[in-house]
């Protein structure tokens, strides 16, 4: 039996440490430029860095990207507090120095040239968010860069979890204040346009759902159904082709830290 036959099946909450969020993810993965367009912006951006002693990657994950800038770095510091991903980082970059402790609770033994935050906010409640990342400016070295990566909050993957879930993030707001907070560093905002395509319902489904994921959904009640997010999906996806596209267009905020 189709275990998403029934119009009231509520959407599954994905865990970052088990089986159906990797699935998913792996699946996102496989149809989204995602990666080859970003790691080619990552490269741009490490290779007008006045310096490339140190990486810390934060919220390395599996350690795809992490690997990627890692050849550019002498030494490479990862934050990872999920032990499935752990285990995935330490074969993918295994120069890295792995740190288990979540962000809030974690100390690199040095300063990075590079701190590359990408997409973890998701996981930081919005109060938290400029602490946050006034400590990962703290752990910026001098005339370094912080870059934080974060879902556009008008891309057609946010405006789906919005609808779903009423959650929209934005860097907008905490670009200014921490431009107001600290005005002697650089700050610039640009867009990144990327497309995840499957020519299979049920694939562009399983991602949709890790896609509304961003939002706390065990927190959710009622949660949506399975069956509402397939009939947005056909209808705001579907391409003339019959396939699926979904546009996940993400922000990244790049801070120079004002030299010493």
């Amino acid at each position: 039996m189709n275990p998403w036959a029934t119009d009231t099946v509520p959407v599954r909450v994905l865990d970052v440490s088990g089986t159906d969020y990797r699935r998913a993810f792996e699946l996102f993965l496989a149809g989204t430029d995602e990666k080859p367009r970003t790691h080619a912006r990552l490269s741009e951006i490490v290779a007008a860095l006045p310096h490339r002693r140190v990486l810390l990657d934060m919220g390395a994950g599996d350690g795809r990207t992490t690997a990627h800038l890692a050849r550019h770095f002498d030494r490479v510091i990862a934050i990872e507090p999920s032990a499935a991903m752990r285990e995935k980082l330490r074969t993918t970059c295994p120069e890295a120095l792995v740190l288990p402790e979540p962000i809030d609770r974690a100390q690199p033994p040095e300063p990075a040239d590079l701190v590359h935050f990408s997409h973890v906010l998701y996981y930081v409640p919005e109060p938290d968010w400029l602490p946050t990342v006034t400590r990962a400016l703290d752990w910026t070295a001098p005339g370094g860069t912080l870059l934080i990566v974060l879902q556009n909050p008008d891309s057609p993957c946010m405006r789906m979890a919005a609808h779903f879930t009423g959650v929209r993030y934005d860097l907008r707001p905490l670009q200014d204040l921490l431009r107001a907070q600290q005005p002697s560093h650089g700050y610039a905002l640009e867009t990144l346009a990327l497309h995840y395509r499957t020519p299979h319902l049920g694939e562009a489904v399983d991602v949709a759902e890790f896609m509304v994921n961003v939002a706390d959904l065990a927190t959710l009640d009622p949660r949506p159904t399975r069956a509402a997010l397939t009939a947005y999906v056909r209808e705001h996806f579907t391409q003339p082709d019959g396939g699926y596209a979904i546009g996940h267009t993400q922000d990244m905020l790049t801070i120079r830290r004002a030299a010493a």
